[in-house]
């Protein structure tokens, strides 16, 4: 009887064993598997000094205040993550913008571009402006911020309650910063920074971990209590055989 115990002991304790081991690979593997990341539609800003390539702005436009000669841009479209933003699709040329404006006692000139991005970039229902691009040589007060350098040239502008900016020129009508499914967040056929930060006035981010694909906090918590079940069976199961 000894002996027959023993095995069934034995047995249970196999049996606990391989579906801790189960666990383990199920685990795994869902730790493994990358991250399905969703992009966001807004309005991305950009900055230009000093005949600069665009560099991602570091600020948002409201507290930004860019100086005499700088340009400043806006682009809309779909962004993927950090390297899929979209680059305004028209080179940052102050001379070619402003070279006409004079400068007035204190004034500053910003040089101005909104770019509507194209039809894969609108939200549901919506269709961009028919000129896809829009430039011009704003002439403001030597304090202004972005904003106020992008009113005069392409206005209305839209925010939410956040002081994000949701439209420029009134496009989009509707939205701001909305999450899209993966299947509508294709890269733009524009350019695109390759280092790009995510927008400042962008939707919250997932977690570091998730933006890098790899297990969030809550999946290795999960498999960490799966086998501390798996062990404490196979415990109970030794000691009762």
């Amino acid at each position: 009887m000894t002996t027959v115990k023993a095995a069934a002991g034995r047995r249970r304790a196999a049996l606990a064993a391989g579906a801790a081991a189960g666990a383990l690979l199920t685990v795994t593997s869902v730790a493994a598997a990358p991250a399905q990341a969703a992009g966001y539609r807004y309005w991305s800003f950009w900055e230009s000094s000093g005949g600069k390539p665009w560099a991602y702005a570091t600020q948002g436009p409201a507290t930004a205040r860019p100086a005499e000669g700088d340009v400043i841009g806006f682009r809309f479209a779909i962004s993927n993550g950090t390297a899929d933003t979209s680059l305004p699709s028209v080179a940052p040329d102050f001379t070619g913008i402003c070279g006409a404006v004079e400068k007035k006692d204190g004034s500053k000139r910003v040089a101005v571009v909104v770019d509507f991005g194209g039809p894969a970039d609108a939200p549901p229902g919506e269709t961009p402006p028919a000129k896809p691009v829009v430039v011009g040589c704003a002439q403001v007060r030597e304090d202004a911020t972005g904003a106020e350098a992008l009113a005069t040239v392409a206005k209305p502008l839209r925010y939410d309650g956040a002081a994000m900016l949701c439209g420029i020129a009134g496009y989009p009508a509707r939205g701001c910063g909305e999450q899209v499914a993966e299947d509508a967040s294709k890269p733009s056929t524009a350019s695109t920074a390759p280092s790009a930060p995510s927008a400042p006035s962008a939707p919250a981010a997932s977690t570091a971990g998730e933006e890098r694909g790899g297990p969030s906090f809550g999946v290795l918590a999960g498999g960490a209590a799966v086998l501390a079940l798996g062990g404490a069976a196979i415990w109970k199961a030794r000691r009762r055989g």
